[in-house]
This record gives C-alpha cells, sequence and structure tokens, in this order.
C-alpha cells in the first residue's frame, strides 16, 4: 500500500472539508427558502385570520327620530343608544380581538378562556337584544296584521297578553334584563319569556317585540316609576317591524 506523504494527506482533508460547507450551506440555503414560504397547507393555521373573531361590530343607527317618540325622551333615547348600546358593540369587538390573540397562546389555563367566552357571550346578548329593541320601537299602538293574530290564537286577546308582558316586564323592576315576546321554534309556541340578563333567552327562541327592563332604559324620564316606562314603551312599538318578524318565524 502507498505512503501517503504529510502534504498529501492535508490535502485530502482539505477537500473534504470543503465539500462538507458546501454542502452544509446548499441545505441552509433551502431551509432558509422555505422558511420563507411560511407554513405549508397541513401546517396549523394559527397566524391566519379567523373571521369568527374579526372585531369589526359597527352601532346600527336609530331608525327613527328621537325626539318623536311618545313618553320617552330624546336624551334618554341617545344615551341609551349611545353609551349602553354603543358601550356593548365596542365592548364585544374588544373581546373577539382579546380571542383572535389567545389563539396563539397554547399555554393558556382553561378558566382564563372561559371567562373571556363568557363576556364574548354577554356582549352578544346585550349588542343583539339592543338592536333589536331600537328597531321595534318608533311606530303607533296600534298592532295589526299576522303578529295579531299570534297574539289572539295564544293569549285570547290582545288584552290579555299586554297585561301578561306588562306583569313580566314590572317583574324585572328595579333590576335588570328583558322582556322577550318569542316564538320557541322547537315547541311552535309563542311566549313572553323573562330574561333576567343578556344571556337568559330561551333556547331555539325567536324574537318578535324586545323590551329592555334594565334601570338604564328608564330611569333618566321615570327614576324608580318602571310600570310607568313599561306603558310608555307599548305606546311606541313599531308594530310594522313586530309584524314583519312574525311573517318571517311563521312562514319556517
Amino acid at each position: 500500500m502507498k505512503q501517503l506523504s504529510r502534504r498529501e494527506v492535508m490535502s485530502q482533508i482539505a477537500g473534504s472539508s470543503a465539500a462538507l460547507a458546501i454542502s452544509l450551506s446548499a441545505t441552509s440555503v433551502v431551509s432558509g427558502s422555505e422558511i420563507l414560504k411560511g407554513p405549508s397547507q397541513g401546517a396549523a393555521t394559527e397566524t391566519q385570520p379567523v373571521r369568527a373573531f374579526g372585531g369589526k361590530h359597527e352601532p346600527r343607527p336609530l331608525p327613527f327620530d328621537a325626539a318623536k317618540l311618545r313618553g320617552l325622551s330624546e336624551k334618554l333615547i341617545r344615551s341609551h343608544w349611545e353609551n349602553n348600546y354603543g358601550g356593548a358593540v365596542k365592548a364585544l369587538n374588544a373581546v373577539e380581538q382579546r380571542l383572535a390573540a389567545m389563539l396563539k397562546e397554547k399555554d393558556l389555563p382553561p378558566y382564563v378562556y372561559g371567562d373571556l367566552k363568557r363576556e364574548e357571550l354577554v356582549r352578544s346578548g346585550s349588542v343583539v337584544l339592543h338592536e333589536l329593541y331600537f328597531a321595534n320601537l318608533g311606530g303607533e299602538p296600534k298592532p295589526g296584521g299576522k303578529v295579531l293574530n299570534v297574539i289572539k290564537e295564544w293569549f285570547g286577546s290582545y288584552e290579555q297578553w299586554e297585561d301578561e308582558f306588562k306583569k313580566t316586564a314590572n317583574a324585572l323592576a328595579g333590576g335588570s334584563g328583558w322582556v322577550v315576546f318569542a316564538q320557541n321554534a322547537h315547541t311552535g309556541e309563542f311566549h313572553n319569556y323573562w330574561a333576567w340578563d343578556h344571556m337568559h333567552n330561551v333556547p331555539m327562541g325567536r324574537p318578535l317585540l324586545v323590551l329592555d327592563m334594565y334601570e338604564h332604559a328608564y330611569h333618566m324620564d321615570y327614576g324608580a316609576a318602571a310600570a310607568k316606562y313599561v306603558d310608555a314603551f307599548l305606546q311606541n312599538v313599531n308594530w310594522e317591524e313586530v309584524n314583519r318578524r312574525a311573517e318571517s318565524v311563521t312562514r319556517t
């Protein structure tokens, strides 16, 4: 076997090292390009936007002239719309944006996430119910059409429905909550439902008429006299809108 000189040995080592360096360099370039490409189709999508947590809700404008309601002042209505409803919209956006950020937090304690999910439900309920409430205001106190037929079918007469609606509302006086005249889509029945807060809606409920019984809805005008507010509300119901909802729920 031929004996290699010291110079020949050193030359071979240098050549091998250069080849290894070129190989590693090429691997690094490939890896870098893959990183720049971003995650593959099958990779986690934690950095992609989630439509459910868009956080871009906008307040709906009042569908009536707040200065023309009977027994409900413009100051009360505008304060309610701007501060309570508008505040709920802003809060819902903030909650959704925080939920979107939390998707990246893999070690997030469940109880922390649960608290925020509860807030999501509270704010969503508040936004929806306020929008239904303002939409069913600004009309004449004369029900007719489909909704009147529904009321008579399930309560015997408009007067009996109104009396039961008022009793339900006054039961919430001095506290908080909502009265929702709704169809239970599960049973097909129509009831005046008592709701202690934004989350206590009947499952499968489809609202026809919504009344806000939180004190912010009436205290500026009536103080603790909630019953007078309920009477004033019924003098301003937009029965055309309620009738549209009734047509919708009985058509499906």
